[in-house]
Formats: C-alpha cells, structure tokens, sequence
C-alpha cells in the first residue's frame, strides 16, 4: 500500500529584544536561576503586564517579509493550563486574531538549488510569552523551577500541513532560521533555545484528500533531529495503520538516542485550553502609519537578494547584480553576514569578477570558517584583504593555486599580512615575461624528446607532462595560460 506523509510545523523563535514581552525584566542566556524574573514574571499579586513595543515590531518585520497580513487589531488570549514552572496559570498568546496571518516561504529541497522550489503557505504566526523551565537534574530526586524564561517573547510561526517528506519540513525550518536571523529579530540560537520546532506529522493513503490523524513531535531543536523524528513517526504511524490499528491524536515526545518517539500526553484541542481575551492587555492597533515606518527600516529579504544575485542586468531595485548561478546565490544568501561580505568584495574588485569572488567567498574562506567553527563576521581576512589577493590574481602577479597558499598564510598569521607583503616576503610573484618563459619552454622541449614525439602523435598527455615540466623548473611561479600558449606555439613551430 502507498502512503503519503503529511507534516506541518510550528516554529517558536525568541524575538531579539533586551526585556520580556509584558516585562522589563532581562532576558540574558545563561544567568543563575530565578535571577531574571521580575514581580510580573513571578504573578504577584497587583502586577499588570505591559507590552513590549520593539517585539510588535520585530514581529511586523516578519509579518512584512513573507507578504502577510498585518492584523490591526490583534487581540492577545489567556491560554490556561496548568504546569508547575507557569506562575500564573495561564500563558498570555494570541487565539482568534494573531498579529500576522497569511504569507508563504518558497523552500528548495534539490541538491544543487537550481529547481524553481515548492511554495509553502504560512497559516499565522503569533505573538506569545514563554513559560519557565524544569530542572530535574542534581536535585535528589526533586525537580527545581527556573522562572527566568518566564514572559520571555516568542513568535511562534504556524505552517499549513503542505510539507509531503522530512526533507521538505527541513528545508522550511532552515528557510525560517534563515530568515529570521536575516531579519535581525532572532538570533536563531537552536542550543539555547531560541529557535525549536513542534512538527504536526499524519500519514493518508496516496490519493486521499482527507487528512490523517496527526500526532504532534513537541521540542525539536535541531535540524538533524526533527528529519529523524518525522521519519520515524512517519514510518510507525504507516506500520499501526497496515496493521489494522488507528492512529490516536497525541503529543510525542523523540528519544534522539532510540530515535523513535513515545507518547507525552493525548493531544489538547484549543478549547481544552480555554482561550479567552486577556482583561488587562487592550486589543494592538498597529497603523498604517507605523507599519510604513518599519518596512522603511527592513533590509533586503534574503529571497530578493537571491534574485538579484542571479540577475543578469546591471542593476535591480538600484542595488548591483551579479548574473551568478543559482547555486552560488543560494549559498551566498544563506547568511546576511555571508552576503555583505560578497559585497564588499566584489565593491573593491569590480561586477565582471563576481563569480571569481563567489568562488573564493563559498569556497576557500567557507571552508577554513567551517574548520575553525568561526561566523564569517570572526574572519581573519576581511573583504579589503580577500579583494587584493583576488587582484593580484586578476593581474597576472599570481596564480590561482599560489594564490590559495598565500590565502591560507593570511588566515593563520597572527596579526594577518597583506596578500602583497606575502608575496614579497615568499618571493611567489608569478613569472610573467615571456622571453623568460619562452627560454624554459625550449630547454624542457630539448630535454624531453620523448614526450616532444609523443605530441606530435597526437598524445595530449604528453603536452601536459611538458607543462608539468616548466611548472616544476619554475616552482611553480610561471604564468600557466601564457606557458600553455607559448608551448603550444613551439611545439607547432618545431613539429
């Protein structure tokens, strides 16, 4: 029998403010416990929450980026249920009218990212406070309570169940990572916290138009973990359903060690949870007015970046393009701090060179960050330092392999020399002048008979062995192109 899986996600990410969402309260990783929970946090009696007004906005920045809904009003909900590290018995969300409904995420699941990509719909995302946290660890056998994630601002991102693999709601959650951390209203942070994932996985036979039973995956924080979860339920829930069982709503939790999922508790629906507007918080007017203002302060959505990176015009939206391919695009909008670094280098060398510099940007200074498990914005070479080695490359100083030595001397020294000072300094300047070369070629042609023979019969291995030749009686310093050029022509002459 065939099955078709079926996922949908919920997205929590922690909005990147300095205070709580109803509270002026810190929100620092990793201070001591219950060292950052104000009377509001703690429910004490008299307290009224008070709205952050940088968390309204930094969630209107998302709400723009997607092409969604701006609500005005929005209404904020008390979500009661009980739990021993939520103080008031209720966690303040938003129910009936979220801040942002609507909006899609065009996600790529293909290797070399060159597909047109699927388009996933976004149903709402919601502004609500975080809950606290249970320690059950060096207590003797009793569970502690650490309040300050309490009232901390989360916007929790609902995705339509358009998801058919675990590689589709992979690629989603990287797009939302992505994006948010673009966006600057989220550090994405997935070992703090910061960004977790619930995945909603049902399982219908090919062809159905209904629905399946859904059991929800609680508390993914890492991409790894939420693709082995969903295929391992995906997996279970096709073995109960082959088997003449039924598929019971629920909420499961994934044992990344067994790598399979146990049941946490029968799955809630909303009114088990007793929504109902919150007395003390008044509905959220966002006008006109005020949303202009924050889509003027936006940067360039990643999305947009892409496709200008892959225009072919000279400029798009007044900002430069650079007709790479798809797969350099994708991988150099990734990361924000990955795009601007591109920038500045192709600023100082010039648009003609562009893919030159992506090369080097998603080649070699990728892969030594990957090796030092460093940020882009932590590089030992700036863009200034990558563009003059990329020039001494344009201008026949170097070549290309020379130049990844003297790249890779930058990255380790301490205080990092400039390309030019390596250069001087290891005598690598690249051997330019042609009589010079011309003179080499004809010693390694008298010298290597041979191999001279062999290219007259048509062996082009054997032009390759003579280049081999002057590039070894050069160390390697000889101008590549102009040694191929002149061999050939000697070659020619003498045959």
């Amino acid at each position: 029998m065939q099955w078709e899986v079926v996922v949908g996600l919920e997205i929590h990410t922690q909005l990147l403010t300095q205070s709580k969402l109803f509270s002026g309260a810190s929100i620092t990783f990793g201070s001591a416990p219950n060292s950052q929970a104000c009377a509001v946090d703690l429910a004490l009696p008299g307290v009224l929450p008070v709205l952050n007004r940088g968390v309204v906005e930094l969630a209107v920045k998302f709400g723009l980026s997607i092409d969604a809904r701006i609500n005005s009003p929005s209404i904020f909900a008390r979500k009661n249920y009980f739990y021993p590290d939520l103080p008031k018995g209720y966690q303040i969300s938003q129910f009936e009218l979220p801040i942002i409904e609507g909006g899609q995420i065009n996600i790529q699941t293909g290797k070399n990212n060159e597909e047109d990509g699927k388009l996933i719909n976004i149903t709402r995302a919601h502004l609500e406070e975080d809950a606290g946290k249970s320690l059950h660890e060096d207590f003797h056998g009793m569970t502690g309570i650490d309040l300050n994630r309490a009232g901390t601002p989360l916007l929790e991102i609902v995705s339509e169940p358009d998801m058919r693999s675990s590689a589709e709601a992979v690629a989603f959650a990287k797009k939302i990572h992505t994006l948010v951390r673009w966006l600057g209203i989220s550090d994405g942070n997935m070992e703090e916290g910061s960004f977790r994932c619930d995945a909603n996985v049902s399982v219908r036979r090919l062809g159905d138009d209904k629905l399946g039973t859904r059991r929800e995956i609680k508390n993914l924080n890492s991409f790894r973990y939420l693709q082995q979860a969903i295929e391992y339920e995906a997996e279970f829930q096709k073995y109960i359903l082959e088997s003449g069982g039924e598929i019971k709503q629920a909420t499961v939790l994934f044992d990344s060690d067994k790598r399979e999922t146990h049941v946490m508790r029968t799955k809630e629906d909303a009114h088990d949870y007793r929504y109902f507007p919150d007395p003390d918080l008044l509905p959220l007017i966002i006008s006109p007015d005020w949303i202009e203002e924050i889509r003027k302060s936006m940067v360039e959505p990643p999305d947009l970046c892409f496709s200008r990176f892959i225009d072919s015009k000279i400029y798009s939206n007044g900002k430069p393009t650079y007709a790479l391919s798809k797969y350099d695009a994708s991988m150099l909008t990734a990361d924000i701090d990955i795009a601007n670094y591109f920038e500045k280098v192709v600023e100082i060398i010039g648009r003609k060179e562009a893919k030159l510099c992506a090369n080097w940007v998603i080649g070699e200074v990728a892969a030594l960050l990957n090796q030092d498990n460093k940020n882009i914005t932590a590089s030992p070479v700036s863009p200034q330092q990558l563009a003059e080695l990329i020039l001494r490359i344009c201008d026949g100083t170097i070549s290309g392999k020379t130049a990844k030595d003297v790249f890779s001397a930058m990255w380790d020294e301490e205080n990092c020399a400039s390309a030019d000072e390596i250069i001087k300094i290891k005598g690598l300047k690249q051997i330019s002048n042609s009589d010079e070369i011309t003179k080499l070629v004809d010693m390694v042609i008298i010298d290597n008979p041979q191999q001279v023979a062999d290219f007259c019969r048509g062996k082009e291995k054997a032009f390759n062995s003579l280049v081999g030749q002057v590039m070894k009686a050069t160390k390697g310093k000889a101008n590549p192109s102009q040694v191929n050029d002149i061999l050939k022509e000697r070659l020619n002459k003498n045959s």
